[in-house]
This record gives C-alpha cells, structure tokens and sequence, in this order.
C-alpha cells in the first residue's frame, strides 16, 4: 500500500483527492496540508512514501516545498498535481526534485498509475508538460540580449525605420542592422515583427 500525503490549499481539492484514493485499496491517504510549512511537519510525522504536491500556495510554495524536503533528506517522491504548465512552473519544480508534474485535469486511472510509477522513481510527466521539456531542450541556451540591442529594438518597437534609430542613437544605419541580426539569433525570429513581439513576450520591453 503506497502512503500518501495530499497537499493543497484548496479543502475541495483535497477533499476530492482524499475521496479518490480512499476507495482504492493500493494506495492510503496519510495526511493533509495547506501549504508548504504544514507539508513539511505533517511529512515529518507519517512518513508518507509520495506527496502530491501543488505549486501556488500562500507562504511556502510547492517548487520551495519541494526543495525543503529534499534538503530534509526525506526519501518520498512528489508528484507535482497542478493546473499551471507554463515555463516558469515546470522547469523550477523538477529542477526542485520533483519525480513527476500533473495536471489536474488529469483522469483518475491516469493518476493511480502515475502515483504508483513515482513511487517506483519513474518519472511521470503529462503530454503538455512533456512537450515543454523537450522544448526547452532543444532550443538553444538564450543569450542575454545587450544594452544597445534592447534600445535598438525599443525604438523599432515605437515604429522607428533603421534610418530614424540610427538618427537617435547616433550610430550607422548598417550598425543598426548589425545589432537587429544579433538580437533576431538570441530571440530565435527572423523578423522585426517577431522580434519585438518575443522581446514583450519575455518582458525584456516596457509595456
């Protein structure tokens, strides 16, 4: 029987989860938590074998949870069980430790065997989350982009020609084009349009 502890800060959510698991007889619901501080003291207490974990939670959150209980020498797998795949919440969890990343719109068979591959340490990952992983491997480390570039394609993103951004930067227009070609590699486009709009994307632009 695989013991489990449920953390998140909604009570319906872990009422539901607790639901679930409760009427299969491979798996026992050790414990409850609302947040990250409670999930270490309760972790502490029953010793649960994997911890379903969210991420967006007042005070500690999971991906710093996650870490704690690493660091803790806690020998339990977590699975991430959450409703956010972007980028920002998937690398940091499994960089964390996280065994495998969910989403909660995951069905309930699909969950059971998840749970029960963590526990064996196979990784777990839902298609979305797997295909941004991939992703951000296969794609090229991003440069910073300089200080120069960034002004270069504020102006453009003002609709500034290259003529009228070399006017205001008081450089060649072919300087201009030179530093455009430098920021279209480290943004990964081909075009101004492109790359004004992955500068936004990235908040490398003022709004």
């Amino acid at each position: 029987m695989i013991g489990l502890l449920i953390v998140d800060d909604h009570p319906v959510v872990r009422d539901g989860l607790r639901g679930m698991f409760a009427g299969d007889e491979r798996f026992e619901v050790l414990g409850e938590a609302a947040d990250g501080t409670e999930a270490l003291a309760v972790a502490r207490r029953v010793r649960p074998d994997v911890v379903l974990m969210d991420l967006r939670m007042p005070g500690m959150d999971g991906v710093t949870t996650i870490r704690a209980l690493r660091e803790q020498g806690f020998e339990a797998r977590v699975l991430v069980l959450t409703t956010y795949d972007t980028d920002s919440d998937v690398l940091p969890a499994i960089k964390a430790g996280a065994t495998g990343y969910l989403l909660k719109d995951t069905p309930r068979e699909e969950l059971f065997r998840a749970v029960s591959a963590a526990h064996r340490g196979e990784s777990v990952l839902s298609p979305a989350v797997a295909s941004r992983l991939m992703g951000e491997l296969r794609s090229p480390a991003r440069e910073p982009l300089s200080q120069r570039e960034l002004e270069v394609l504020g102006l453009i993103a003002q609709g500034c020609s290259n003529r009228e951004t070399a006017g205001r930067l008081f450089i060649s227009e072919a300087t201009v084009k030179t530093h455009l070609l430098h920021a279209y590699a480290k943004l990964g486009v081909r075009d101004r349009a492109a790359a004004v709009a992955a500068a936004f994307e990235r908040g490398l632009l003022g709004g």
